[in-house]
């Protein structure tokens, strides 16, 4: 009985240092790999414009106020016809309606306010794939003072509705950008490209063609210019034969 776990015990001591031994030489010789980035990036033209603007009145009686600002719609919306822009891509958004009061002061202080009469504010917005003819509007549309419409506009939005597809090509891109970059990594060191470990997308970024716009930790995401550029950045680790 003494001489089997005699036997038992050194049969453990053997494989126990076999495994401490196989540990010493992979921590000895850790397996070799290659880290690399990818760039993928694409210009491209956007073919969705959004474009606002407001206009308003004010009248000391309510009534008043907000049939003037009905006739100033209707003005808005006939211009933006006659300009091309189909009435179904005309959003009117709600009235807005603000009291107007002086602030009167004594000595410096504060002693009340007087009315002075109501502000009613509309937003109009259009969404289009008719870029260049929106961008047309919106250079010409002072033309409505000339019809004695307050109208403000604010600069257009530019988007892209392909964005998905263009993605997707910029990930292969960025992906083969790597690949050659690991592969000729490999050869300059003698070695050869093993099997892909790991891949990691980066932050994918927007931003205007020519601009000079600082990327983003969290991703850039242009819509002041219609011309944009879009990146993104691949992470792939190869084992090295």
């Amino acid at each position: 009985m003494k001489h089997i776990t005699a036997i038992i015990f050194g049969a453990a001591i053997v494989i126990a240092a076999y495994f401490l031994g196989n540990a010493y030489v992979n921590r000895a010789n850790p397996p070799q790999i290659i880290s690399v980035t990818g760039l993928g990036n694409e210009n491209f033209t956007s073919d969705l414009i959004v474009w606002e603007g407001q206009f308003s009145t004010t009248n000391g009686n309510l009534k008043a106020a907000f049939e003037q600002l009905k006739s100033d719609k209707e003005i808005v919306r006939s211009y933006l016809v006659s300009k091309g822009i189909v009435e179904d891509n005309i959003i009117f958004n709600s009235v807005q309606t603000t009291e107007q009061r002086d602030n009167k002061y004594e000595n410096g202080n504060f002693v009340g306010s007087t009315f002075r009469g109501y502000m009613l504010t509309q937003t109009v917005k259009i969404e289009s794939q008719n870029v260049a003819v929106i961008e047309g509007v919106a250079r010409e549309i002072t033309e409505l003072l000339n019809k004695g419409v307050q109208f403000n506009s604010y600069p257009p939005r530019y988007y892209y509705t392909k964005l998905a597809d263009l993605k997707i090509e910029m990930i292969s891109k960025a992906t083969e950008d790597a690949r050659l970059r690991a592969e000729s990594i490999a050869q300059n060191s003698g070695s050869g490209l093993g099997d892909l470990i790991s891949a990691k997308m980066g932050v994918f970024q927007i931003t205007g063609q020519n601009s000079g716009e600082d990327y983003s930790w969290g991703g850039s995401f242009n819509t002041s210019s219609k011309n944009k550029t879009a990146s993104i950045t691949m992470r792939l680790d190869y084992k090295v034969k």
